[in-house]
């Protein structure tokens, strides 16, 4: 194991719960930030919660209100509907979120102690999201390391890995179950397995069936 620190941006959904057990068992002390911007369900923030007193991981809450203010999309506003069109980016798109969570969870690592920063984002199975790109996060990682004259380093575990895939590092994690039935995805507010027709659910079923299917059939991911 790693003896060093490390901070989680994290939501309580599957892929930052993920990566949270995937730091526990990498690094000496892991320490949790969940960032309240005006989403559209405090369960999201009370699921985050309820997560880290379970696993014993003391847990930050910044307030990021400012971001609702400046950027209406359809996680801050109700009036705003939820749409993932053909082309466009998804309305729940969030102008600036990665790079203003990233850079005030570098604050909080550095005033911590804590040189790694361990974030969710995926290029492989995302919603076009420019902020979750490889490029973004390895420009920002210089940037921040030169901003603070500090070694960070940020770690993206699931980058590459395609929803099946993240369900897989569960289950290698042993903590499959625990991801599936504790954690909060849904943008409807409906934990565990959600509403299942909203976009976040619906890559989230995608993943599990392609998962179980090559479980049953043992073939690789």
């Amino acid at each position: 194991m790693n003896r060093e620190k490390a901070v989680v941006v994290f939501s309580g959904g599957q892929d930052s719960t993920t990566c949270l057990f995937w730091a526990m068992q990498r690094f000496g002390e892991v320490e949790a930030v969940t960032f309240n911007y005006g989403q559209r369900h405090q369960l999201e923030l009370d699921c985050a919660a309820r997560i880290a007193k379970e696993q014993q991981v003391r847990h930050h809450v910044l307030d990021m209100s400012l971001l609702n203010q400046l950027a209406p999309n359809a996680l801050t506003r109700q009036e705003i509907a939820i749409e993932d069109k053909e082309g466009e980016l998804p309305t729940t798109f969030v102008d600036g979120r990665n790079l203003l969570f990233l850079t005030f969870a570098a604050v909080l690592a550095k005033q911590i102690g804590a040189k790694h920063i361990v974030t969710g984002v995926c290029e492989t199975d995302f919603s076009g999201y420019p902020d979750c790109r490889d490029v973004f996060i390895k420009s920002l990682n210089v940037t921040l390391n030169l901003s603070m004259d500090y070694p960070f380093v940020i770690d993206t575990p699931l980058m590459w890995l395609t929803k099946a895939q993240t369900w897989q590092m569960a289950g290698e994690l042993g903590v499959l179950d625990y991801v599936r039935e504790r954690t909060l995805t849904c943008y409807n507010g409906i934990v565990a397995d959600g509403c299942g027709d909203c976009p976040s659910c619906r890559l989230r079923k995608k993943g599990w069936e392609e998962y179980v299917q090559a479980k049953n059939e043992g073939v690789a991911l």
